[in-house]
Protein backbone atom coordinates (compact mmCIF):
# COMPACT_ATOMS: atom_id res chain seq x y z
CA UNK A 1 0.00 0.00 0.00
CA UNK A 2 1.39 3.32 -1.05
CA UNK A 3 2.58 6.03 1.78
CA UNK A 4 2.79 8.58 -0.26
CA UNK A 5 0.12 11.75 0.36
CA UNK A 6 -2.53 12.02 -1.80
CA UNK A 7 -1.80 14.80 -4.92
CA UNK A 8 -3.76 18.19 -4.06
CA UNK A 9 -6.11 19.16 -6.66
CA UNK A 10 -4.75 20.64 -9.87
CA UNK A 11 -1.30 19.06 -8.63
CA UNK A 12 1.17 17.52 -10.97
CA UNK A 13 2.09 13.68 -10.95
CA UNK A 14 5.49 14.45 -12.44
CA UNK A 15 8.08 16.37 -9.97
CA UNK A 16 9.55 19.98 -10.83
CA UNK A 17 13.27 19.94 -11.81
CA UNK A 18 13.68 21.60 -8.33
CA UNK A 19 11.81 18.79 -6.51
CA UNK A 20 14.16 16.25 -8.13
CA UNK A 21 17.01 18.57 -7.61
CA UNK A 22 15.90 18.61 -3.96
CA UNK A 23 15.95 14.68 -3.69
CA UNK A 24 19.04 14.21 -4.80
CA UNK A 25 20.56 15.55 -1.96
CA UNK A 26 19.08 13.11 0.06
CA UNK A 27 20.78 10.48 -1.74
CA UNK A 28 24.68 9.43 -1.97
CA UNK A 29 25.43 9.11 -5.48
CA UNK A 30 26.89 12.56 -7.07
CA UNK A 31 26.12 10.88 -10.60
CA UNK A 32 22.42 11.47 -9.90
CA UNK A 33 23.41 15.04 -9.07
CA UNK A 34 25.43 14.98 -12.25
CA UNK A 35 22.67 13.83 -14.32
CA UNK A 36 20.09 16.19 -12.87
CA UNK A 37 22.07 19.02 -13.88
CA UNK A 38 22.55 17.77 -17.31
CA UNK A 39 18.67 17.49 -17.66
CA UNK A 40 18.66 20.97 -16.39
CA UNK A 41 21.19 22.10 -19.10
CA UNK A 42 18.67 20.20 -21.56
CA UNK A 43 15.76 22.15 -20.14
CA UNK A 44 17.84 25.59 -20.51
CA UNK A 45 17.38 26.06 -17.01
CA UNK A 46 21.35 26.50 -16.77
CA UNK A 47 23.63 27.14 -19.51
CA UNK A 48 26.56 25.48 -20.77
CA UNK A 49 28.91 27.37 -18.92
CA UNK A 50 27.24 26.71 -15.81
CA UNK A 51 26.93 23.13 -16.30
CA UNK A 52 30.89 22.77 -16.50
CA UNK A 53 31.54 24.77 -14.14
CA UNK A 54 28.93 22.96 -11.80
CA UNK A 55 30.81 19.63 -12.98
CA UNK A 56 34.31 21.18 -12.55
CA UNK A 57 33.20 21.31 -8.64
CA UNK A 58 31.80 17.88 -8.41
CA UNK A 59 35.08 16.19 -9.81
CA UNK A 60 37.03 19.42 -7.72
CA UNK A 61 37.60 17.38 -4.47
CA UNK A 62 38.66 13.45 -6.39
CA UNK A 63 41.94 15.75 -7.62
CA UNK A 64 44.79 16.08 -5.68
CA UNK A 65 47.87 18.60 -6.07
CA UNK A 66 50.47 15.84 -7.71
CA UNK A 67 47.17 15.25 -10.49
CA UNK A 68 47.88 18.50 -11.88
CA UNK A 69 51.43 20.17 -10.75
CA UNK A 70 54.34 20.81 -13.40
CA UNK A 71 56.14 17.71 -12.96
CA UNK A 72 59.89 18.29 -11.51
CA UNK A 73 61.81 18.33 -14.84
CA UNK A 74 59.11 20.63 -16.36
CA UNK A 75 59.76 23.43 -13.65
CA UNK A 76 60.96 26.78 -15.02
CA UNK A 77 63.63 27.92 -12.38
CA UNK A 78 66.09 30.67 -11.52
CA UNK A 79 69.48 29.36 -10.13
CA UNK A 80 70.72 32.72 -8.02
CA UNK A 81 73.66 30.71 -8.22
CA UNK A 82 74.66 31.63 -11.81
CA UNK A 83 75.29 35.10 -13.20
CA UNK A 84 71.90 37.36 -14.00
CA UNK A 85 72.86 37.22 -17.47
CA UNK A 86 72.05 33.74 -17.66
CA UNK A 87 68.65 33.64 -15.46
CA UNK A 88 67.47 36.48 -16.35
CA UNK A 89 67.30 36.07 -20.53
CA UNK A 90 65.07 33.14 -19.62
CA UNK A 91 62.79 34.50 -17.30
CA UNK A 92 61.84 37.38 -19.68
CA UNK A 93 61.54 34.57 -22.75
CA UNK A 94 59.31 32.54 -20.40
CA UNK A 95 56.97 35.18 -19.38
CA UNK A 96 55.79 33.79 -16.07
CA UNK A 97 55.03 35.79 -13.09
CA UNK A 98 56.35 33.97 -10.50
CA UNK A 99 59.52 31.42 -10.71
CA UNK A 100 61.05 29.08 -7.66
CA UNK A 101 64.41 29.99 -7.29
CA UNK A 102 67.18 27.80 -6.14
CA UNK A 103 71.07 27.34 -5.55
CA UNK A 104 73.32 25.26 -6.98
CA UNK A 105 71.52 23.54 -9.84
CA UNK A 106 69.38 21.69 -6.30
CA UNK A 107 66.03 21.35 -7.43
CA UNK A 108 65.16 20.55 -3.87
CA UNK A 109 66.71 23.28 -2.46
CA UNK A 110 63.51 25.54 -3.26
CA UNK A 111 64.49 29.26 -1.17
CA UNK A 112 61.68 31.32 -2.16
CA UNK A 113 59.63 32.59 -5.19
CA UNK A 114 60.83 35.73 -7.06
CA UNK A 115 58.16 37.75 -9.24
CA UNK A 116 58.46 39.01 -12.55
CA UNK A 117 57.85 42.75 -10.94
CA UNK A 118 61.13 42.48 -8.95
CA UNK A 119 62.97 42.11 -12.54
CA UNK A 120 62.20 45.84 -13.65
CA UNK A 121 64.31 46.75 -10.27
CA UNK A 122 67.09 44.70 -11.52
CA UNK A 123 67.10 45.96 -15.18
CA UNK A 124 67.28 49.77 -14.01
CA UNK A 125 69.50 49.27 -10.91
CA UNK A 126 72.25 47.00 -12.00
CA UNK A 127 73.51 46.22 -7.87
CA UNK A 128 69.87 45.20 -6.96
CA UNK A 129 70.27 41.76 -5.21
CA UNK A 130 67.50 40.09 -6.42
CA UNK A 131 67.76 37.56 -3.52
CA UNK A 132 67.52 39.81 -0.97
CA UNK A 133 63.64 40.44 -2.08
CA UNK A 134 62.51 36.87 -2.47
CA UNK A 135 58.96 35.79 -1.32
CA UNK A 136 58.28 32.85 0.83
CA UNK A 137 57.51 29.64 -0.94
CA UNK A 138 54.77 27.76 0.20
CA UNK A 139 55.43 23.80 0.03
CA UNK A 140 52.03 21.62 0.01
CA UNK A 141 52.33 17.52 0.05
CA UNK A 142 51.88 15.77 -3.06
CA UNK A 143 48.14 14.16 -1.64
CA UNK A 144 46.61 17.62 -0.68
CA UNK A 145 42.98 17.81 -2.18
CA UNK A 146 42.49 20.80 -4.38
CA UNK A 147 39.70 22.39 -2.65
CA UNK A 148 41.74 22.65 0.48
CA UNK A 149 44.48 24.07 -2.12
CA UNK A 150 42.30 26.73 -3.47
CA UNK A 151 41.11 27.35 0.27
CA UNK A 152 44.90 27.90 1.29
CA UNK A 153 45.80 30.09 -1.97
CA UNK A 154 42.92 32.38 -0.97
CA UNK A 155 43.48 32.80 2.75
CA UNK A 156 46.77 33.37 2.20
CA UNK A 157 46.89 35.55 -0.49
CA UNK A 158 49.61 33.01 -3.18
CA UNK A 159 49.00 32.01 -6.53
CA UNK A 160 51.89 29.16 -6.65
CA UNK A 161 52.73 26.46 -4.56
CA UNK A 162 56.05 23.79 -4.40
CA UNK A 163 54.31 20.03 -4.17
CA UNK A 164 56.85 18.17 -2.16
CA UNK A 165 56.81 13.66 -1.47
CA UNK A 166 56.63 12.22 2.18
CA UNK A 167 60.88 12.58 1.93
CA UNK A 168 60.75 16.20 1.24
CA UNK A 169 61.98 16.16 -2.14
CA UNK A 170 60.30 18.52 -4.84
CA UNK A 171 57.98 16.41 -7.23
CA UNK A 172 56.93 19.92 -9.20
CA UNK A 173 54.79 22.87 -8.86
CA UNK A 174 51.34 24.07 -9.06
CA UNK A 175 49.31 27.67 -9.80
CA UNK A 176 46.54 28.82 -8.51
CA UNK A 177 45.38 29.13 -12.48
CA UNK A 178 45.94 25.64 -12.56
CA UNK A 179 43.48 24.77 -10.15
CA UNK A 180 41.09 27.26 -11.54
CA UNK A 181 40.90 25.57 -14.56
CA UNK A 182 40.15 22.53 -13.15
CA UNK A 183 36.48 24.65 -12.43
CA UNK A 184 36.47 27.27 -15.51
CA UNK A 185 38.32 25.50 -18.44
CA UNK A 186 41.50 26.53 -19.93
CA UNK A 187 42.52 30.80 -19.22
CA UNK A 188 44.20 32.18 -22.02
CA UNK A 189 46.13 35.60 -21.06
CA UNK A 190 47.61 37.91 -23.70
CA UNK A 191 50.65 36.74 -23.46
CA UNK A 192 50.10 32.94 -23.86
CA UNK A 193 51.62 31.64 -27.10
CA UNK A 194 49.18 29.16 -28.91
CA UNK A 195 51.33 26.46 -29.92
CA UNK A 196 49.28 23.49 -30.13
CA UNK A 197 52.26 20.90 -30.89
CA UNK A 198 54.33 22.05 -27.78
CA UNK A 199 54.71 19.79 -25.17
CA UNK A 200 51.99 17.65 -25.99
CA UNK A 201 53.67 14.92 -23.56
CA UNK A 202 55.07 15.78 -20.40
CA UNK A 203 56.89 13.04 -18.88
CA UNK A 204 56.43 12.97 -15.04
CA UNK A 205 59.42 10.44 -14.09
CA UNK A 206 58.75 10.62 -10.51
CA UNK A 207 55.40 9.32 -10.52
CA UNK A 208 55.88 7.40 -13.59
CA UNK A 209 53.41 8.53 -15.77
CA UNK A 210 52.83 11.01 -18.22
CA UNK A 211 50.71 14.35 -18.94
CA UNK A 212 49.23 14.17 -22.57
CA UNK A 213 47.40 17.00 -24.32
CA UNK A 214 44.19 15.39 -25.94
CA UNK A 215 44.44 17.08 -28.82
CA UNK A 216 47.84 15.22 -29.12
CA UNK A 217 47.74 12.98 -32.86
CA UNK A 218 47.85 9.31 -32.13
CA UNK A 219 50.42 9.29 -34.94
CA UNK A 220 52.95 11.62 -32.41
CA UNK A 221 51.68 9.52 -29.46
CA UNK A 222 52.50 6.02 -31.16
CA UNK A 223 56.48 7.66 -32.27
CA UNK A 224 56.64 8.73 -28.98
CA UNK A 225 55.91 5.54 -26.71
CA UNK A 226 56.35 3.69 -30.10
CA UNK A 227 52.85 1.96 -30.11
CA UNK A 228 50.73 0.83 -32.82
CA UNK A 229 47.36 1.94 -31.50
CA UNK A 230 44.56 2.03 -34.69
CA UNK A 231 41.42 3.23 -35.14
CA UNK A 232 38.67 1.22 -36.31
CA UNK A 233 37.53 1.52 -39.79
CA UNK A 234 34.64 3.28 -38.43
CA UNK A 235 36.34 5.49 -36.73
CA UNK A 236 37.87 8.35 -37.98
CA UNK A 237 39.42 9.98 -34.96
CA UNK A 238 42.94 11.33 -35.19
CA UNK A 239 43.49 12.25 -31.99
CA UNK A 240 44.00 10.64 -28.91
CA UNK A 241 41.20 12.11 -27.07
CA UNK A 242 39.06 11.45 -29.85
CA UNK A 243 39.77 7.89 -29.71
CA UNK A 244 38.92 7.69 -26.03
CA UNK A 245 35.68 9.52 -26.58
CA UNK A 246 35.25 6.59 -29.14
CA UNK A 247 36.17 3.82 -27.20
CA UNK A 248 33.77 4.85 -24.21
CA UNK A 249 30.79 5.92 -26.13
CA UNK A 250 30.48 9.32 -24.75
CA UNK A 251 31.89 12.50 -23.77
CA UNK A 252 34.59 11.52 -21.11
CA UNK A 253 34.34 13.09 -17.91
CA UNK A 254 37.16 13.99 -15.07
CA UNK A 255 38.51 11.18 -12.90
CA UNK A 256 37.06 8.23 -15.64
CA UNK A 257 39.73 5.76 -16.75
CA UNK A 258 40.27 3.38 -19.76
CA UNK A 259 43.16 1.08 -20.80
CA UNK A 260 44.18 1.02 -24.47
CA UNK A 261 47.23 -1.02 -25.80
CA UNK A 262 48.70 -1.17 -22.47
CA UNK A 263 48.34 2.20 -20.92
CA UNK A 264 45.96 3.62 -18.76
CA UNK A 265 44.60 6.67 -19.79
CA UNK A 266 42.77 8.93 -17.19
CA UNK A 267 41.11 12.55 -17.89
CA UNK A 268 42.30 15.17 -15.65
CA UNK A 269 40.63 18.13 -17.83
CA UNK A 270 37.39 18.08 -19.95
CA UNK A 271 34.56 20.08 -20.53
CA UNK A 272 31.31 19.38 -22.11
CA UNK A 273 32.51 19.63 -25.80
CA UNK A 274 36.36 17.56 -25.03
CA UNK A 275 38.73 16.05 -23.07
CA UNK A 276 41.14 18.63 -22.92
CA UNK A 277 44.01 16.89 -20.56
CA UNK A 278 44.98 12.81 -19.94
CA UNK A 279 47.42 11.31 -17.42
CA UNK A 280 48.73 8.17 -19.09
CA UNK A 281 50.55 5.37 -17.21
CA UNK A 282 51.66 1.60 -18.31
CA UNK A 283 50.08 -0.79 -16.85
CA UNK A 284 51.22 -4.67 -16.40
CA UNK A 285 50.38 -7.26 -19.52
CA UNK A 286 48.22 -9.03 -17.52
CA UNK A 287 46.21 -6.45 -15.87
CA UNK A 288 45.89 -5.01 -19.27
CA UNK A 289 44.34 -7.93 -20.94
CA UNK A 290 41.80 -7.87 -18.52
CA UNK A 291 40.61 -4.19 -18.35
CA UNK A 292 40.74 -4.44 -22.19
CA UNK A 293 38.26 -7.58 -22.37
Amino acid sequence: MSTEPPLKAGASKHRTFFERLSGVFHTPTREDFIDTLHEANEQKLIDDSALKMMEGVMQFSNLRACDLMVPRSQMQIVDLSESKDVWLPRMIEAGHSRFPVILDDDRDNVIGILHAKTILRVLIDPTFKAREHLRPAKFIPESMPLNDLLRDFKLERNHMAIVVDEFGSVSGLITIEDVLEQIVGEIDDEFDEVDEDADNILEDTKHGCWRVKALTEIEQFNEFFSTEINTDEDCHCETIGGLIADRLEHMPKVGETIVIEGFRFTVLRADERQVRLLKVEKVPAQEAAIKEE
